[in-house]
């Protein structure tokens, strides 16, 4: 190989062509990064290589990969202009730091009639306002998992917002996801449509509630939880590479481990717990009252407010 060809995809180390290459993809190995820390054995023995000829393109991925650093100070710097998106209630905006965060996933967990859905529809009008709004000047993916989407309520929001109702509905990509394969495949055919809609907010309502139907078991919750995982990742991938938010919800159910306290805990384990930047426990109160708990963040304290969910929307 000549040394000053430019080392792009798989198809360009040497001793791999197009058929190992799609041989490698199938099995996840898609990346020059993930060549670069494979085994050359593993290659050798799984695709059909000789060891020398892995151990090559192991050297060439790894000479061809490069690590970006960044100062403290620049990532400072990146995060004082992160985009956020109000939720409604200035208390709530208060305890998460400013809003619904660009570039993480927010995540809010509760039992039935909490309020989650709801917040994900104010999200949903309020990620159309301008910057000077606290929003950002984008259109909306809701993927809807439990058919709780109500375009009705949106046109709701939206006039109270000051927006125009029908304008923010022609905004709002809608997918109606009926399995965790359709999930999952509008995740990651996702790009395309994030560049030729701006898209700037993707809502989930609910991540879980489909792997959860699905994968029954204790035998399948290992495959559950690498494909959550698998799930997951992507949303932050898209997150991070267009500066948008995600707000998905989740499902609860009661820890019989717990005798004392609330029992109540979300679906998805540690996946979900690492995954998420911002976690939202929400709980129903009397009225139209509702208990958020900032559960984790990486920026904020720990804290609890108490929003409404009224005719016009989230407030407080």
């Amino acid at each position: 190989m000549a040394k000053d060809k430019i080392v792009r995809e798989l198809e360009d180390l040497p001793g791999i062509g197009e058929t190992t290459a799609e041989k490698m993809r199938a099995a996840g190995i898609d990346s020059l990064e993930k060549v670069a820390i494979a085994n050359p054995h593993d290659l050798s023995e799984n695709f059909g290589m000789s060891v020398d000829a892995a151990k090559k393109a192991v050297q060439v991925a790894k000479e061809s990969t490069t690590i970006n650093y960044s100062t403290g100070a620049e990532i400072f710097e990146k995060r004082m202009i992160l985009g956020k998106i109000s939720t409604g209630s200035d208390s709530l905006n208060d305890m998460i730091g400013g809003g619904i965060e660009t570039n993480s996933i927010t995540e809010s967990y509760g039992k039935f009639s909490s309020g989650k859905t709801q917040l994900g529809f104010q999200l949903t009008v309020n990620a159309q306002q301008p910057r000077e709004k606290l929003g950002l000047g984008g259109n909306v993916l809701f993927i809807d998992t439990e058919g709780t989407f109500r375009p009705e309520r949106i046109k709701e929001i939206a006039k109270n917002s000051g927006l125009d109702p029908e304008d923010v509905l022609k905004n709002i990509i809608y997918v109606r996801a009926q399995t965790t394969e359709q999930q999952i495949l509008t995740v990651e055919r996702a790009d395309k449509l994030i560049q030729e809609k701006n898209i700037k907010l993707i809502v989930v309502d609910s991540l879980t509630a489909l792997f959860r139907a699905e994968f029954i078991g204790r035998g399948a919750l290992g495959e559950r939880q690498q494909k959550l995982n698998m799930h997951i990742h992507k949303l932050q991938s898209l997150s991070d590479k267009y500066e948008l938010a995600v707000y998905v919800t989740n499902q609860v159910m009661d820890n019989p481990g717990i005798l004392f306290g609330d029992p109540t805990t979300p679906i998805g384990g540690n996946v979900m717990a690492h995954a998420a930047g911002t976690r939202l426990y929400m709980r129903k109160s009397k009225e139209d009252k509702r208990i958020v708990r900032l559960v984790d963040s990486p920026s904020m304290p720990e804290g609890e407010c108490i929003i409404r969910i009224t005719k016009d929307g989230v407030k407080g």
